[in-house]
């Protein structure tokens, strides 16, 4: 936290302050995020999670939201840096999950308590997001991206930054691969992450949750009786719920593993 450039003279927070600091692990990266890469969130954020360290993220969506959906999995605890005033959360279609964050004994934290949410704002909050962390891992990165703002930061503060690669002619990994052209380590696991910060790898936890909420029960249904992804709209029209219902129940099931979002929709996750 010392290490942060401009040093905000106060953060406003919403939820629990982590009793030992913040020596969590931050997951950025593209709120255009393919499938692929939210999958990928998903499971390094778990890993991390289950190995007793907080993961620190944007609220964003694509990359972010699915690295605290991920570590909201396994009962971890996550921060959500926003680059707004904490009293709005944005975007508003992840206000559940922030509430789910803050439920959960994570944390929802800004450095302004009222301020809109103006795009400079964004680039300067990720300052706090690699200083609240002990290295940055970044999952689909374009060349011009926050998550590479990020990286930057981090390496300013003398934190270790972590790339996952991928195909070389797509547009969301041309800044991730010129971060590793610039020096970060390249990672294909949560556990090469581990490996190098010395810490040892965790036995694998599962969320176990009671029965799904009568909303969610109806999405699972609709989703269920559909062969391909569904769009957030349609589920609204379709189940005649209100779109901040839909958008809860969609989280707790994202939170559960049963969903999956896609660059179409949403569909039931794959079990094997």
């Amino acid at each position: 936290m010392a290490e942060i450039p401009a040093r905000p003279e106060k953060l406003w927070t919403k939820g629990k302050i982590l009793e030992n600091g913040f020596e969590g692990i931050a997951v950025v990266g593209t709120r255009k995020a393919s499938a692929e890469g939210i999958a990928i969130a998903e499971e390094f954020a778990g890993v991390f999670a289950s190995a007793g360290l907080p993961v620190i993220s944007g609220l964003a969506l694509g990359i972010d939201s699915a690295a605290h959906r991920g570590c909201l999995s396994v009962r971890g605890r996550t921060v959500a840096v926003l680059a707004g005033g904490i009293k709005k959360i944005y975007p508003s279609a992840n206000v559940s999950l922030a509430e789910k964050i803050i439920s959960s004994g994570g944390s929802v934290i800004s450095e302004f308590e009222d301020e809109p949410s103006y795009p400079d704002l964004f680039l300067r909050r990720n300052r706090i997001i690699s200083g609240l962390s002990r290295a940055v891992v970044v999952i689909e990165a374009p060349l011009k991206s926050g998550a590479v703002s990020t990286a930057a930061w981090a390496a300013e503060q003398g934190r270790e930054v972590f790339v996952v690669p991928g195909p070389v002619t797509h547009p969301n990994y041309k800044g991730s691969h010129k971060l590793l052209r610039d020096g970060a380590r390249l990672v294909a696991s949560p556990e090469d992450v581990l490996s190098d910060l010395g810490i040892e790898k965790p036995e694998k936890r599962t969320y176990e949750t009671a029965d799904i909420s009568e909303d969610a029960a109806i999405i699972m249904k609709l989703l269920k009786s559909s062969q391909k992804a569904v769009p957030i709209d349609k589920i609204v029209s379709m189940t005649r719920l209100e779109p901040q219902k839909v958008l809860s129940a969609l989280t707790e099931l994202h939170i559960i593993n049963e969903v999956i979002e896609t660059p179409s929709g949403y569909s039931l996750a794959f079990k094997s």
